[in-house]
């Protein structure tokens, strides 16, 4: 199995950024388009556990657009074959002092494209 293949490296990091992109600019729609819409996808975030697509985009839709804006460090993508990957970032808000937040995802390739089928969100003391 190839690990980190430079082109579908690339698919990923991508719809990584398309993904970041949408999150901090409240672009609900390319959110929702970017999870898998499926009843496995999940999401675990800072204050709810979202089972399924539907809770997922119920969330999104609800969620207060203030407050986005972050910065990622220490970002890591990492492709597994061609169709499956893990992206992980810790991340900074303005808001957040003496706090880091931990972002993960699983990422896999079906026909429409690159969606995450697992995202789990936490924050912790530095």
């Amino acid at each position: 199995m190839k690990i980190n293949d430079p082109a579908i490296l690339a698919e990923v990091e991508a719809a990584f950024a398309e993904y970041e992109k949408a999150l901090t600019t409240n672009d609900v729609e390319t959110l929702d388009k970017l999870f898998r819409n499926a009843p496995e996808t999940l999401r675990y975030g800072v204050g709810e556990n979202l089972y399924g697509y539907a809770e997922i985009a119920a969330f999104r839709a609800g969620r207060s657009p203030v407050g986005l804006m972050r910065a990622l460090e220490r970002t890591r993508i990492t492709t597994y074959g061609d169709d499956f990957a893990t992206a992980n970032t810790l991340f900074r808000r303005d808001g957040m002092t003496g706090k880091i937040g931990r972002q993960s995802q699983s990422w896999v390739r079906f026909p429409e494209g690159w969606r995450v089928v697992a995202a789990h969100v936490s924050i912790i003391a530095e």
